[in-house]
């Protein structure tokens, strides 16, 4: 077999493309298939829905039976077995909460060091919007403003006010005791 110059061989001139015979189907016809196909679907739901009537036996003269009357008596309501529902109402429920310790050093609840005071001011005013009364402290030795709640005697009332900054979305917020 020889080998062959593809590349010298130039190129020929372009064959024009077959035309494409669309086969039309002409419209009737789809038409027709598809009132068959619906007439066929309807006589079969037709003859489903259709039930024969079962034969019936040759007529033998026999008596009705008499159908039994209903009663239409309701019967009584069920007696409570429990009696809570009258005693619960009358019962009190004594509560003894638990004591409070009392500590000797006073608790503080710091919201946030600043190393300027007017961001130190800000915050304190955002504390000042819920109510909580704060101060802005600065040691002597130290170039940082501390926002300071309190003193709390009890722990858990830094706790609640911990917890209204929070809902205000003022975080984060620490509780200690005040070291002097």
């Amino acid at each position: 077999m020889a080998n062959k110059d593809y590349v010298r061989r130039g190129r020929s001139q372009k064959k024009p493309a077959p035309k494409k015979t669309t086969s039309r189907r002409k419209p009737w016809r789809s038409g027709l298939i598809a009132i068959v196909l619906v007439g066929l679907l309807g006589y079969g739901l037709y003859t489903l829905s259709n039930d024969p009537e079962p034969k019936k036996p040759v007529a033998v003269k026999t008596e009705p039976k008499p159908k039994p009357k209903k009663t239409e008596t309701i019967p009584p309501p069920p007696t409570e077995k429990w009696d809570y529902v009258d005693t619960l109402p009358k019962r009190e429920i004594e509560v003894i909460p638990k004591e409070q310790e009392v500590s000797d050093i006073p608790y503080i609840m710091q919201c946030g060091a600043y190393k300027n005071m007017q961001q130190a001011e800000s915050r304190k005013l955002d504390i000042a919007f819920q109510g909580i009364n704060s101060k802005i402290r600065k040691k002597e030795d130290s170039s940082w403003f501390r926002v300071v709640l309190g003193p709390y005697k009890f722990k858990r009332d830094a706790e609640r006010d911990k917890h209204k900054l929070q809902r205000a979305k003022i975080e984060p917020c620490a509780i200690w005791k005040e070291r002097q």
